[in-house]
């Protein structure tokens, strides 16, 4: 009966986390595009803190909306249908295995190894980018001109999907890695989290982020827009200057959601230039502000 028991127990967390997981897809995916998916974020932070018991479960968890995409919203056949409903999470999963098992999460003085972070992400949205191309191939392969127009577009559609994955996570993932840590070493106190210096600088970077935001998405000249979508990533660097990683990743997560806000249109190119930039700043302002942080804490050992 214990044995039953535990089983029953067992079954039942993973369709919780199943269940969960699908429900959160769902909403994250409804605020996603082409070139900003937030899928991508919410599907490695769960590889990297979810124990691995309960991957089973995410992969049934992203199963469910890709089937239901597949079988109610199906214009391209069966072919293609079989290819929407394979779970990115699942070609993910041995990107995510690899990098841990070569390049551990946290150094061994317990500060988190921003390389690994970037690592992952970017290989999580190579996978996923190919795995969203070899789709495409199914959809085009019927048409009597189906390959040479897929040829044509699996370039920029490759790497749109990559910066929207690559963007994606970078906004989900290291504010994650925040709120970890915090439950790790506080528990659940917002107070304390509330307390930060960050969050008093937001009040700050919010009014400039919303400012360039309207202007982004002003219907007046191309290269004012342009310019607006730039200058949000001048936030981004300051914090990161001020409060080393944590400060780039919650200002990068506002930053790109300013960014994603002014889009118009889908695969605007004046949009992707500046997300470009974004995902650069972003990233390098995650690993100078590690760097910030380490030295901030050594700072007193040297006096």
């Amino acid at each position: 009966m214990r044995g039953t028991s535990a089983t029953q127990v067992s079954l039942g967390h993973h369709f919780a986390v199943a269940a969960a997981y699908a429900a959160c897809y769902e909403v994250v995916r409804y605020f996603s595009f082409s070139h900003w998916m937030l899928t991508a974020g919410l599907r490695l932070a769960c590889l990297l803190f979810a124990p691995r018991r309960f991957w089973p479960a995410l992969v049934v968890g992203e199963a469910l909306p890709l089937m239901e995409k597949a079988i109610l919203c199906n214009p391209f056949g069966l072919a293609w249908g079989f290819a929407t409903a394979v779970p990115f999470i699942l070609l993910c999963m041995p990107v995510v295995s690899l990098v841990l098992r070569r390049m551990p999460l946290y150094e061994a003085d317990g500060r988190l190894k921003m390389s690994t972070v970037l690592t992952a992400t970017l290989g999580c949205a190579v996978i996923t980018a190919l795995r969203t191309d070899a789709a495409l191939v199914t959809a085009y392969i019927g048409r009597p001109d189906g390959i040479q127009i897929w040829s044509a577009e699996a370039v920029p559609d490759f790497m749109a999907c990559l910066l929207g994955n690559y963007l994606g996570a970078l906004t989900l993932v290291p504010v994650a890695l925040i709120c970890h840590q915090h439950v790790t070493s506080y528990g659940l106190d917002p107070r304390r989290a509330l307390r930060h210096p960050l969050m008093r600088d937001m009040l700050l970077f919010i009014p400039v982020l919303v400012a360039c935001a309207l202007a982004g998405r002003d219907t007046g000249p191309e290269d004012i827009r342009e310019f607006a979508r730039l200058t949000l990533v001048l936030p981004v660097v300051a914090a990161a200057l001020r409060h080393g990683w944590q400060g780039g990743a919650v200002i990068g997560m506002l930053a790109s959601v300013a960014m994603a806000s002014t889009a118009t249109v889908l695969l605007d190119p004046g949009m992707i230039r500046a997300q470009v930039v974004l995902s650069l700043v972003i990233s390098g302002a995650l690993v100078a502000g590690a760097r910030i942080a380490h030295r901030a804490l050594r700072a007193p050992e040297t006096y």
